[in-house]
This record gives C-alpha cells, sequence and structure tokens, in this order.
C-alpha cells in the first residue's frame, strides 16, 4: 500500500492492490486495525492506516502528522458504507479511481475530512 499526502489540495492519494484494498476494508467495517505502508520515506509519504471505532456521527478521514498515518474513524453505518466502496474498488476490473470528498449533507463523511483518492489495483481509467 502506497500513502501520499497532498498538502496543496489536501488530499491523500492511496494505491494498493487488491488484496490490500480488501483487507483496508475489513478493518474499517471492523472498526480496527494499523495497516502499514510499503512507501520509502519521503516528505509527503504516510507510515500507513489506522482505523477506529467511535461514535460518530460519520466518517472523520485524517491526518496524524505526529505519527504520519491517515485515520479513519467513525460510527458503524458510516464505516460500512466506506468499507463497502473500498471492496468495490478492489474487486472492480474495469480500473479506475473513487474520490472520497466530503460535502455539506454528506451522507458518511463528517466534516473536516481529507479528500481521499483511491487508485484502483487493476489500471487506470475504464475504457468504455
Amino acid at each position: 500500500m502506497r500513502l501520499v499526502s497532498d498538502p496543496a489540495f489536501g488530499e491523500v492519494d492511496l494505491s494498493a492492490s487488491a488484496e490490500e484494498l480488501a483487507r483496508l476494508a475489513s478493518a474499517v467495517a471492523r472498526g480496527e486495525g494499523l495497516l502499514g505502508s510499503t512507501c520509502r520515506p519521503e516528505t509527503n509519504a504516510l507510515a500507513g492506516v489506522k482505523v477506529d471505532k467511535t461514535s460518530g456521527p460519520g466518517v472523520l478521514i485524517h491526518r496524524d502528522a505526529e505519527q504520519q498515518l491517515l485515520v479513519i474513524s467513525g460510527d458503524s453505518a458510516g464505516r460500512a458504507v466506506l468499507a463497502e466502496n473500498l471492496r468495490a474498488m478492489a474487486t472492480d476490473e474495469e480500473g479506475g479511481h473513487l474520490h472520497i470528498d466530503y460535502f455539506p449533507g454528506h451522507f458518511y463523511l463528517a466534516e473536516g475530512s481529507l479528500s481521499l483518492v483511491v487508485n484502483s489495483p487493476h489500471g487506470g481509467m475504464p475504457i468504455s
């Protein structure tokens, strides 16, 4: 798994194998887990993803600057939606990427969430 923070755009770019995305989806669904990154140490690289259960409302995606982790925390309903989106990216062989962006009234993301771009392990944008 590769995690790179882009402070200029306020987002994190995540690239992972299908197996790594499936493990992340399982951790998100459970509400606990710590998955490491394979990034070489660089200025904007993150060390991994930490998942926590909280009472919500919704899911908060943020960066722990001290530990250099992407943190995903939230209630079970919001985490279930996010986990399903991650599973879909892991299995959809069409490729592409998924933008997970907060906007006012978002149905599962909490205000203050960082934008997350999840790249398909199956390649770029679909041809069709």
